[in-house]
């Protein structure tokens, strides 16, 4: 796999630079956060390793940076800050996982190993579904029963999102996080909106409802 590495801590950087070359892996190191930034916008990398506290600019506004760029390569926190709290708010950021200083470089490799699988499991997939509803993710093209349904692009990301975990519930702090991006709530019914505009589009027309609302919990999609 081709890896980016950043990680301002010397020491640290060797070590885990020559045990994932040691690997078979392609890695690029960086110890600066914007300079990290701007590598990582260039595309190509299957994982990233970013430390939290970095010159610069610090890994948790680096990743949101990232994310809000749409470049969506699976990361991982390094770093020395491991309360709940903190690893809360590194996978708010757009972190997929989250390694504790010192740590054991058989974890980190299995941890990035596992990302990476992961990550080409989801390229693989090109079609969702959930009963007769169908999205095509490469033509971008929804349809249920065989009727295309248009949709605006935040409702094409809103299915989307319910339809890859179809049959499990999803709050509305979820999607404010991953559809929405925002990681406060905005005190307005932006969600509710939404929900109801796909409901006319991909429910009404057709006999059996797919998008419910679990009282008191969220929505969730039936598989």
């Amino acid at each position: 796999m081709k890896l980016l590495l950043i990680e301002d801590d010397a020491a640290t950087a060797a070590y885990v630079v020559k045990g994932l070359r040691e690997e078979g892996h392609s890695v690029d190191h960086l110890a600066d956060g914007r300079e990290g930034l701007a590598q990582a916008m260039s595309g190509g990398y299957d994982v990233l390793i970013v430390d939290r506290m970095l010159p610069g600019l610090d890994g948790l506004s680096l990743l949101r940076a990232l994310r809000s760029a749409r470049v969506m390569a699976p990361a991982i926190f390094l770093t020395a800050v491991g309360g709940v709290d903190d690893r809360i708010e590194g996978l708010q950021a757009g972190g997929d996982d989250y390694l504790v200083k010192p740590f054991a470089f058989g974890e980190l490799s299995a941890r990035v190993a596992a990302l990476g699988r992961r990550a080409q499991q989801d390229l693989a997939e090109t079609t969702l579904s959930a009963g007769d509803l169908k999205m095509d993710l490469i033509a971008r093209k929804v349809t249920r029963d065989g009727k295309e349904i248009d949709l605006l692009p935040r409702e094409f990301k809103l299915l989307e999102f319910l339809m890859r975990r179809k049959g499990r519930i999803q709050t509305r702090t979820m999607l404010l996080e991953s559809v929405w991006e925002l990681n406060f709530d905005p005190q307005t019914n932006v969600v509710e909106t939404h929900i109801s505009r796909l409901r006319a589009k991909v429910d009404r027309p057709f006999e059996r409802e797919l998008i419910r609302t679990v009282r008191g919990s969220g929505y969730r999609i039936e598989a």
